[in-house]
């Protein structure tokens, strides 16, 4: 599990509209958007205006999560938190000693 902390809500802002946007590499996806969740967020993602809670998260959830929260008028805000999942990626095989390169 994981929590993504919107740290540009402001609670001070009338009604404000909140946006989440996923960016891995050059794609963008928009996983809350018109006040609710996208596929395939749905089923897995709890939103609440300051957090999202992952209930699973996976190695292809690794990216940089951004936050638009826009008020009334031109207010703007928005915060970025990368996620890094570390999986249960095989072991490593230790690689054999190489014996030091001879000086010349």
């Amino acid at each position: 599990a994981a929590d993504i902390p919107c740290s540009a809500y402001r609670s001070s802002w009338t009604n404000p509209r909140i946006e989440w946007k996923f960016q891995k590499g050059s794609s963008l996806i928009l996983f809350y958007y018109g006040a609710e969740l996208t596929e395939p967020y749905k089923n897995r993602v709890q939103f609440s205006p300051t957090t999202i809670h992952f209930n699973t998260v996976t190695r292809e959830d690794t990216g940089k999560y951004i936050c638009e929260v826009v008020g009334q008028g031109s207010q703007i805000a928005k915060s970025e938190v990368n996620l890094i999942v570390q999986g249960a990626a095989a072991p490593e095989r230790p690689l054999p000693a190489r014996p030091p390169a001879p000086r010349p």
